[in-house]
């Protein structure tokens, strides 16, 4: 019986290598994983009354979890969110306004925590192989975008909670907490997740399990 625990994710079928090969391809991929994760994060729309636009943000970071796996996913979020820190316009709206910490501790901060967990999530999810049917990804999936919206909401809750409260408008802290940072993105992620479970399987039968 195969062993699910230690099952190859789709980067690892895809592009085989060993030895020095084997550190130049996690170099790219990182890299690459970056620049994906910033091009997602600057394709936004605006949605009253969030200060938190819809983006493809959700989108990279779950399919990245699950086509690099936990660890290797693990070091390219972090990688995205240093340069972020030290200043580097690769969030959402880093170009306009604060920068660096000051971004990350802003609106979105607690949504950055839950990337690195939903990142975490995908992985692990894709070693047990639940990335090759189009319904073990969905499930995968539903449980990385709670992992991100757990602490997004927590975070929002929080800065709402000390100064941001609009009493005239909403009937406590929590009704404007979901109004900014839950409801107005339920109907885009639910597009998103259809998409991801979609293409993560589709890209397994193109690379055939044979090869993992």
């Amino acid at each position: 019986m195969a062993d699910t625990a230690s099952r190859h994710v789709l980067t690892e079928a895809i592009w085989p290598a060993r030895g020095a090969g084997l550190w130049v391809k996690r170099a790219v991929l990182v890299v690459a994983g970056i620049l994906a994760l910033t091009i997602a994060a600057k394709i936004k729309v605006p949605v009253w009354p969030s200060p938190v636009a819809i983006s493809l943000g959700t989108f990279a970071v779950l399919t990245i979890g699950a086509a690099y796996g936990p660890r290797l996913g693990l070091v390219t979020m972090l990688g995205w969110l240093g340069l972020g820190a030290v200043g580097a316009d690769v969030f959402q709206n880093s170009a306009s306004g604060a920068t660096g910490i000051a971004y990350m501790m802003g609106a979105t901060g607690g949504y950055l925590v839950g990337y690195l967990l939903a990142t975490l999530a995908l992985g692990f999810a894709a070693r047990r192989g639940l990335d090759r049917s189009i319904g073990g990804m969905a499930v995968a999936l539903l449980v990385g975008n709670a992992l991100i919206y757990i602490p997004g909401l927590v975070w929002l809750h929080h800065l709402v909670a000390t100064g941001l409260f609009d009493p005239a408008k909403y009937a406590s802290v929590w009704d404007q907490t979901l109004a900014w940072g839950l409801t107005p993105f339920l109907i885009g992620d639910a597009l998103k997740l259809a998409l991801a479970a979609l293409a993560v399987p589709a890209l397994w039968r193109l690379v055939g399990d044979a090869r993992a």
